[in-house]
This record gives structure tokens, C-alpha cells and sequence, in this order.
């Protein structure tokens, strides 16, 4: 079995169970091409302008906006969204389901410590994360585990994250150990007074196309509650034909640096616009997009502030 240098047989073997037949594989060797491929295009931008991030900044140097786009990299907000869910368990009317996506914490450490003293004021039932937990693989990974430890230890109730394409298999091992379960292709309930709602969450649908959506379901009985964690929402409508409830999910980052009034000039995924930020639905299926709490690359956002979710479910509105 092929498996990354970083993983001990051990947690090969376990890791290839956990996300299903032959997922495993194809995640290590989509690895081990994203870091050709980032190699390339850092060589190739580098000899136009000095590295595509080098050349954002000093865009927005030269038009006077990084003051305004570092503070409103900073500047991370609390939104709460409600969403009606039929068929609810009257024990979880008003649930309060929290959503962190997207923090590439080792691009600029004073965020998360934002980040840690907002969610210490914050009233919530349990914590999901929408991958994305590093921001360049290969390069300041023990910084960002320690700022990832951090994060966890002050999270409160059942947490379930899943993985972007930023993030790579080896530190799935120490995620776990910090207290954050990661769901990879996998499910797990969360019970309230004998009722129960599911959790289900696919590995990155993005870069590595390693989820598997059937698999991520096999332990919901039909007509129970089950969200579906997602780094990107370019499965929405798999995941309605299959009935899942309501599907979570980042990546775009809602254009990160936009016009003024939200609008995003670049998308990086292939998705309809009104996937890009917040509440959409899909048939039946109830979604949200995060426009991350963090950003990726350059610690700068424009018209697209960071944002802490706090999803409010109830079984209708009003």
C-alpha cells in the first residue's frame, strides 16, 4: 500500500479504512502532485512578479488599500443563521451549531488569538470546521498545529472538523490527538434526551476529489437529520439527490478580496455565484458557504469580512 513518508504504517492502514477503498491512494499521490504543482507555478510567478501572494500585496500597496485589507483580515464577525429543518427532534429546537472555516492559522498568528478570545464569548451546543486548517503545506506546519491545539483546547461540547485541500493526511494523527475528530467519509450522532441528529463529513471534494458521499451516510436511518460537512460546495447537488438535510461548507472564501458590496472578482471553485457566501438551498437540501475565518495566502480581505458562524436550527421558521 502506498503511503505518505510522514505516516507510520499504522496510521496508513487506518487512515485507508477510514476514507474507503482505494481513496487512500489517490489522496497520498494527489499529495505528493500538489506540491509539484505549487512548486511550478511558484517558479513560474516568481519569475513574473515575485510569487502570486508577493504580487497581491504589493497590488494592494500600490493602490494604498493594505491597511484596510490587513484590519479587515482581522476584523472577524459573529453571524447567525437560521436554519429550518423538517423533521427536527423537538430536543435540538434552537441548537446552536457553530462553523470556523478556512483559518490558514499560520499565516498570521495574532488572528487566532482574535479568534480564541470571540469564541470564548460565544453561547453554542457543539463545533464544526470546514477544513483548511494550514495555509502552505510543507512550510511552518509546527506553528500551525500549535495554534490548531490552541483552538481546541478552548472549544466547548462534540467538534468535528474535516479536511481541505490545504491539509494533508500526515496531520490528521495530531489534529485527533488535540481533541478534534475528523470525519473522513465517515459520520457521527450527537444525542440529546434519548433523540439524535447526525454529523457527516466527506474528505476535500476540491483539489483531491477523494469524498465519497454514500459512504459519509451509511449510518443514517432514513428521515433522521443529517449535515453534511463539505470544505467546498461544488457537491451540493450530489449531496440533495442522496437527502442529506442541510451541508456546510468554505473554500471560496467569498472572493476574499472583493468590490466594494461583496461582489467577488475571482471564484475557486466551480460553483454558481449564489454558492459563493452564505444561505443557498439546493431542492430540499438547506446550505451555507462560510467565507472562511481566516484567508488564504495573503493575510488581507476586502468587502468580505471573516466570519464565526452560529447556525440556529429549529424545525420551522417564525
Amino acid at each position: 500500500m502506498q503511503r505518505s513518508s510522514r505516516l507510520s504504517e499504522a496510521e496508513a492502514g487506518l487512515l485507508s479504512r477510514r476514507l474507503g477503498p482505494g481513496i487512500f491512494e489517490r489522496r497520498v499521490e494527489r499529495e505528493d502532485l500538489s506540491f509539484v504543482l505549487k512548486a511550478r507555478r511558484d517558479k513560474g510567478m516568481a519569475s513574473l512578479v515575485g510569487g502570486k501572494n508577493s504580487f497581491i500585496a504589493r497590488c494592494l500597496r500600490a493602490t494604498g488599500l493594505s491597511r484596510l485589507a490587513f484590519h479587515s483580515y482581522l476584523d472577524v464577525r459573529t453571524v447567525e443563521n437560521v436554519v429550518p429543518l423538517p423533521g427536527l427532534p423537538p430536543a435540538f429546537e434552537g441548537f446552536r451549531l457553530l462553523q470556523i472555516s478556512d483559518l490558514h492559522c499560520d499565516l498570521e498568528p495574532r488572528l487566532m488569538r482574535i479568534i480564541n478570545s470571540r469564541l470564548a464569548r460565544l453561547g453554542y451546543d457543539a463545533v464544526v470546521l470546514t477544513g483548511d486548517y494550514h495555509d502552505r503545506p510543507g512550510r511552518n506546519e509546527a506553528l500551525s498545529l500549535e495554534l490548531m491545539q490552541k483552538l481546541v483546547k478552548g472549544l466547548r461540547g462534540p467538534r468535528f472538523g474535516v479536511l481541505g485541500n490545504h491539509d494533508h493526511l500526515h496531520r490528521v494523527p495530531a489534529l485527533e490527538s488535540f481533541g478534534l475528530p475528523l470525519l473522513l467519509n465517515e459520520s457521527a450522532a450527537i444525542e440529546r434526551d434519548g433523540e439524535r441528529i447526525w454529523i457527516c463529513g466527506v474528505d476535500d471534494p476540491r483539489f483531491f476529489q477523494t469524498h465519497d458521499l454514500v459512504r459519509a451516510r451509511e449510518a443514517v436511518v432514513g428521515g433522521e437529520i443529517s449535515i453534511l460537512l463539505a470544505h467546498s460546495p461544488e457537491v451540493a447537488a450530489e449531496a440533495a439527490a442522496l437527502g442529506y438535510s442541510l451541508m456546510l461548507c468554505g473554500h471560496t472564501h467569498g472572493g476574499q478580496l472583493c468590490l466594494p458590496g461583496g461582489f467577488a472578482v475571482l471564484r475557486n471553485a466551480p460553483v454558481a455565484r449564489r454558492f459563493l457566501l452564505g444561505p443557498w438551498a439546493e431542492g430540499a437540501l438547506q446550505g451555507y458557504t462560510s467565507p472562511g475565518t481566516g484567508a488564504c495566502g495573503v493575510p488581507a480581505r476586502l468587502f468580505c469580512p471573516p466570519e464565526i458562524t452560529i447556525h440556529r436550527l429549529v424545525r420551522r421558521m417564525g
